[in-house]
């Protein structure tokens, strides 16, 4: 085959994801009403912090170090996940520990994302005599994307408020660093614009970028940082130059409201997740299918799938190893998804289901919930082959044009594009 085939699967034969803990947040018994919600969860990329929207303008910033069980470092400890508390303030460290910190952001919370500063990278801006903030090489940024359409930038280790970033007209629903460390970040809202602001001059706005038609819910970074994804409320997927700031290319495949959308480590491969009961794998270099992965068996017709049913995906998110995807589904189901098997490799339960995230090495997935809550599950394990490293190793650094352009044997060739396992 060409590509890869469409994927439907029933979850019968799928095993049980291992969980491992959970970070519960206090409810009153008259306290069910929304706001409470965990929009986002995010892991800080060097694997210091984990970090989540607890509901009610809340963010919660915790060492991830504290959770991790001190035998096995690879290992979650559910007692150290169990936690209870969620008040006030920053929690006292034992000595040589990193702070918790509790942070109210004035509104609610809806998009969360950590930057790193890596000093090499030098500001966009033309006049750089003179900033405000000199960012070390240590240094580590919470973004936090509000319901008033505001942006508040924090220090991690010292929980103060840096920058507050005023420019959207409605929520703030998602925000993400370009991860080479030039403190690019960009916004994407429901005013249906996306917006790069440079935290190196400042937090200045560089760029505008409107396409959209309506509201626009997430957008993702290549590896490289060339080029931006962003989905929204539309079928569409908007590919952008973060060169030029320009649109690429629409990629057109999904039925119903595109929601999430992540590229590979390897920049290779993206993966988008949509209302339409399905996560699409794209060729985004050349605006093909490679793999659908279904959540409804047999699979829906177009009208149904744009419709209202139970299967929305909600959430998709790549694993660090390249080879595994992991979704969050309105079926209360997390699904651990292999492309080198074409099918779910675990399942486990999660009732109302928001978002998703791994930990920076890959061996943990955290989901956040309606209730404002966090679970944690242990991604399937499995060592890699010399041939899939080599082919990410290759593909970091090669588009798909360029693979094919190369005097290989077709099968090789096939291998190295993802279009055959």
């Amino acid at each position: 085959s060409a590509a890869f085939p469409c994927c439907w699967f029933a979850d019968t034969n799928s095993g049980k994801a291992k969980f491992i803990g959970e970070l519960l947040v206090p409810v009153a018994p008259f306290d069910q009403k929304s706001g409470r919600e965990a929009w986002t969860v995010a892991f800080a990329p060097n694997g210091s912090y984990f970090a989540w929207s607890q509901g009610h303008r809340i963010v919660r910033l915790i060492p991830w170090t504290k959770c991790l069980n001190k035998e096995d470092t690879n290992a979650l400890s559910p007692r150290h996940l169990s936690r209870q508390s969620s008040n006030g303030g920053q929690v006292v460290p034992a000595a040589g520990q990193p702070p918790e910190h509790t942070i109210d952001c004035g509104d609610i919370v809806w998009g969360l994302a950590f930057g790193s500063s890596v000093p090499e990278k030098h500001s966009r801006c033309v006049n750089i005599e003179w900033h405000r903030f000199k960012f070390g090489q240590d240094q580590l940024l919470l973004a936090t994307g509000l319901n008033n359409g505001r942006i508040k930038i924090w220090d991690v280790y010292t929980g103060k408020l840096l920058l507050n970033l005023m420019d959207h007209t409605d929520v703030v629903r998602d925000l993400t660093f370009a991860p080479d460390g030039s403190l690019m970040l960009v916004s994407a809202s429901r005013d249906k614009t996306l917006r790069v602001w440079d935290l190196k001059d400042d937090g200045n706005m560089v760029k505008v970028l409107r396409g959209h038609q309506n509201w626009v819910y997430c957008s993702s970074f290549s590896p490289d940082s060339s080029i931006l994804c962003s989905v929204g409320a539309g079928k569409s997927v908007f590919l952008w130059n973060m060169d030029k700031f320009t649109l690429i290319r629409k990629l057109e495949g999904h039925h119903h409201d595109v929601v999430s959308c992540e590229f590979s480590p390897d920049g290779a491969l993206l993966a988008t997740a949509s209302y339409d009961t399905r996560v699409i794998v794209w060729d985004h270099h050349k605006a093909t299918i490679l793999l659908e992965l279904g959540h409804l068996f047999p699979p829906p017709s177009p009208i149904f799938a744009g419709g209202a049913n139970d299967r929305w995906v909600r959430s998709v998110s790549f694993c660090p190893d390249g080879r595994h995807i992991a979704s969050v589904t309105d079926d209360r189901l997390v699904r651990f998804w292999s492309i080198e098997e074409r099918a779910p490799l675990a399942i486990a339960s999660v009732s109302n289901g928001l978002c998703c995230a791994f930990s920076a090495q890959g061996s943990v997935l955290a989901a956040g919930t309606r209730d404002g809550s966090v679970h944690f599950w242990e991604c399937p394990r499995s060592i890699a082959s010399l041939q899939h490293m080599c082919r990410m190793a290759l593909r970091r650094v090669m588009s798909t044009q360029q693979v094919e352009a190369l005097a290989i044997p077709a099968l090789l060739c096939d291998y190295l594009t993802y279009k055959v396992i």
